[in-house]
């Protein structure tokens, strides 16, 4: 990845991350309609001299306190509560209420599949061949609480832990399994990762090799072997069709033995269609002309009725 893609892929988080926290601060809309409320039933109830001062202050105060008092959390979000320094519970979706100065939020957590990009630079294989080798793992929280309490940054411990794990698997295979195996090499990195990050309430869905980058020079060398590997094969399917075509014609070859009228007439055959084509020469031995004439003689013979012999004695019409 080059540094112009890296840019772009930071500045693409960085948007995703702002506009994200804009969503995030709709979750107070209750809470400042809830203040505004109160203010205006004081203002409104302070000036007018009918209502009880009892009425028109408990009014205010309890819209004032229910809005400190609310808290609203989105579908996807999980919210952890420490009461009075102490775990108390993980709160949401929808609304719930919290103790001012008693309770303390922690965080919203997103508790959606998260996608993250993580790559394991320059690990040797076991065979002593340096690969670059880049990864996607799907991961989500199942629970909140562990997640913020048993770790104290699981977004940047979970890529850490993938690509520690990525690198001592690597280090483990020689590099033929692991261009060739990369579901095999997922599902074992999967395994590590979730032994690690289960006890923080972290669990990895998946984990894709995305890309294996290994250096130029042994590119070429995979390159030539491949293609010599693919030459060997072919050269062996040709021999076995050589085989197999010496088979065929040495069968039909014991079907000319001691049968030399029909040996007599296949060459005859051979050599008609050859001078089919249109200004084709071939050169024969002198006795082929002789053995036309006898072909012809046996064939004229076949036809009368007559022997061969008498055929060539009979008189010239």
């Amino acid at each position: 990845m080059n540094k112009k893609q890296m840019d772009t892929n930071e500045t693409a988080g960085f948007c995703w991350k702002f506009t994200k926290k804009i969503f995030g601060f709709k979750r107070y809309g209750l809470n400042i309609l809830l203040l505004f409320l109160s203010m205006g039933f004081f203002l409104l109830f302070h000036k007018t001299a009918a209502i009880p001062p009892f009425f028109s202050f408990s009014v205010p105060v309890l819209l004032l306190l229910t809005g400190i008092c609310i808290r609203i959390a989105f579908e996807w979000e999980r919210v952890p509560v420490l009461r009075l320094g102490k775990f108390y519970k993980t709160k949401g979706p929808g609304i719930f209420f919290v103790i001012p100065v008693i309770d303390t939020i922690i965080e919203y957590l997103d508790c959606r599949i998260i996608v993250t990009d993580f790559s394991a630079e320059k690990v040797l294989t076991k065979d002593a061949v340096p690969v670059y080798v880049d990864a996607i793992i799907f991961w989500m929280i199942w629970d909140a609480g562990k997640a913020k309490l048993e770790v104290e940054n699981y977004e940047f411990a979970v890529p850490l832990s993938a690509k520690t794990a990525l690198r001592d698997i690597i280090g483990r295979n020689n590099l033929s399994k692991v261009l060739t195996d990369r579901e095999g090499v997922g599902r074992e990195l999967q395994q590590i990762l979730d032994h690690k990050t289960n006890p923080w309430g972290i669990t990895s869905l998946s984990v894709d090799i995305k890309d294996i980058i290994i250096p130029p020079e042994l590119e070429d060398v995979m390159s030539k072997e491949a293609q010599a590997e693919r030459e060997k094969k072919a050269r062996i399917i040709l021999s076995k069709a050589e085989e197999e075509i010496a088979g065929i014609y040495a069968r039909a070859a014991e079907q000319y033995t001691d049968k030399d009228k029909a040996m007599t007439l296949r060459s005859l055959n051979i050599l008609m269609e050859t001078l089919k084509k249109e200004g084709s020469m071939i050169m024969v031995p002198s006795e082929v002309p002789h053995l036309m004439n006898k072909g012809v003689a046996a064939a004229i013979a076949k036809t009368q009725g007559m022997s061969p012999q008498q055929n060539s004695n009979a008189p010239e019409q």
